[in-house]
């Protein structure tokens, strides 16, 4: 016999749910951007070896430059210490350089007043010797200009002197002698230099 169930004990039926439409989102719809897309190229091999070979041609140049800058400063350094033991004297030598002078003088003055102080003389040149030899030692030596272009290196010029012996502007007379101090010009001679004289013309006679 059949029995009869409930309509309420009865499964319910089930609805059939009718699915949702759902969107696709943007981000997946459209297309990745360029800057996505875009993948960064490794770089070859070749082109890691140019980059380093340059690192190396710069860092080889700064350090040649460093280099070659030291060697300039190391060779002033040089310069600079011959300098001081080749001119160290320089000071003292113009000191006496006036003393010298003097004796000279007084030996050209003594030759030609008299010669009653011939012993004398001969103990001022004497003096003059040593004072020659003792610059020389030190690399000092006087130089005379007499008979010499002149040369405004060498020479001071003090004034002229109108000579028909001697070509224009050659040293006729010397004040003071000149000084070099290995191969330095330390005081240049004190000299007169000669000119050429002014031709002068014989005046225009007037005809009758």
């Amino acid at each position: 016999m059949e029995e009869n169930t409930p309509e309420s004990q009865q499964e319910p039926e089930k609805q059939e749910e009718t699915p949702k439409e759902t969107s696709a989102p943007e981000d997946i719809a459209q297309e990745p951007s360029e800057e996505t897309s875009a993948e960064v190229p490794e770089k070859t091999s070749e082109e890691l070896l140019a980059e380093s070979q340059k690192e190396i041609e710069k860092t080889r140049d700064l350090y040649m430059r460093a280099r070659a800058d030291l060697e300039n400063y190391r060779r002033r350094v040089q310069k600079e210490k011959e300098d001081l033991i080749r001119f160290g004297n320089e000071n003292i030598i113009r000191e006496l350089l006036p003393v010298m002078d003097n004796l000279e003088r007084a030996v050209e003055h003594a030759r030609s007043e008299s010669q009653e102080s011939e012993g004398l003389l001969q103990g001022v040149e004497m003096t003059i010797s040593q004072f020659q030899k003792a610059f020389e030692k030190f690399g000092a030596s006087t130089f005379s200009a007499i008979g010499e272009p002149f040369d405004p290196g060498r020479h001071e010029a003090m004034g002229q002197l109108d000579s028909d012996e001697h070509p224009p502007n050659t040293v006729v007379q010397e004040l003071q002698k000149g000084c070099l101090l290995n191969d330095r010009l330390l005081r240049p001679a004190m000299v007169i230099v000669s000119r050429a004289p002014e031709k002068k013309t014989p005046p225009d006679i007037e005809k009758n």
